[in-house]
């Protein structure tokens, strides 16, 4: 792969860049905010290892004006910080993943390759299908999500839960197959779903009158205009 890296730390970048370099990637390499902002939106890579704490602009902001930018570029993003609300400003923000130092460096590898092997499979998969549930929405080939004609913008993650519960709609979805459609055979933490089903639910139910997202508890979730039994 192809990989851009924005850290400020030395000694981290030093030890991701070895082990990545002798695996076979290749590194572009950032020390703050701007400077990677401004890799990330002139190159092309496969997929980008994002720092929080940042000189400059901090990675939410850098995962935020990529992503109004109109970037897909897929996000891992490293942080000290593990309580929910730092994750779910992240995945607000457009992360595609989410990993807590200090962590082992396989595991960031295998992390990169899921999120990027996931873009690549999106990508590929587009056409002009559209799928519908009551007024929500969307066009597969644009990635265009609406609810009664207004737009939504959606990060990534929930975007491709959403996917897979307007094609099952009406029907229950599993936690798991929800984590599988995100994030292959290796989901993350447990609080990972939640944080992304929660910014889908405040996304396509709280402006609206009627939810479409329901919880059925102990089983998992569907999508519909009815409420479950």
């Amino acid at each position: 792969m192809h990989l851009l890296l924005i850290e400020d730390n030395p000694d981290l970048v030093a030890n991701m860049a070895d082990f990545l370099e002798d695996r076979g990637h290749t590194l572009d390499i950032a020390y703050n905010g701007y400077a990677g902002l401004g890799f990330a939106l002139e190159n092309a890579y496969d997929a980008l290892i994002l720092d929080i704490m940042l000189p400059g602009i901090d990675g939410f902001e850098v995962c935020a004006r990529l992503r109004a930018a109109g970037r897909a570029l897929p996000v891992l993003m490293l942080t000290a910080r593990d309580g929910l609300e730092d994750k779910l400003e992240g995945f607000a923000s457009g992360a595609d993943d989410y990993l807590v130092k200090p962590f082992a460096l396989p595991e960031l590898e295998a992390r990169l390759l899921a999120i990027a092997r996931r873009a690549g499979a999106v990508a590929a998969g587009r056409s002009g299908e559209r799928l519908r549930v009551a007024d929500l929405e969307l066009d597969l080939a644009t990635r265009r999500l609406s609810r009664a004609g207004q737009p939504i913008e959606l990060p990534p993650i929930p975007m491709k839960l959403l996917e897979l519960l307007m094609r099952r709609s009406p029907q229950l979805v599993s936690r798991t197959e929800l984590e599988r459609a995100a994030w292959g055979d290796k989901p993350p933490d447990s609080d990972a779903l939640r944080a992304h089903l929660h910014l889908l639910r405040q996304a396509i139910d709280k402006p609206f009158t009627r939810a479409l997202l329901h919880t059925v508890r102990g089983f998992g979730y569907r999508l519909g205009a009815d409420a479950p039994d």
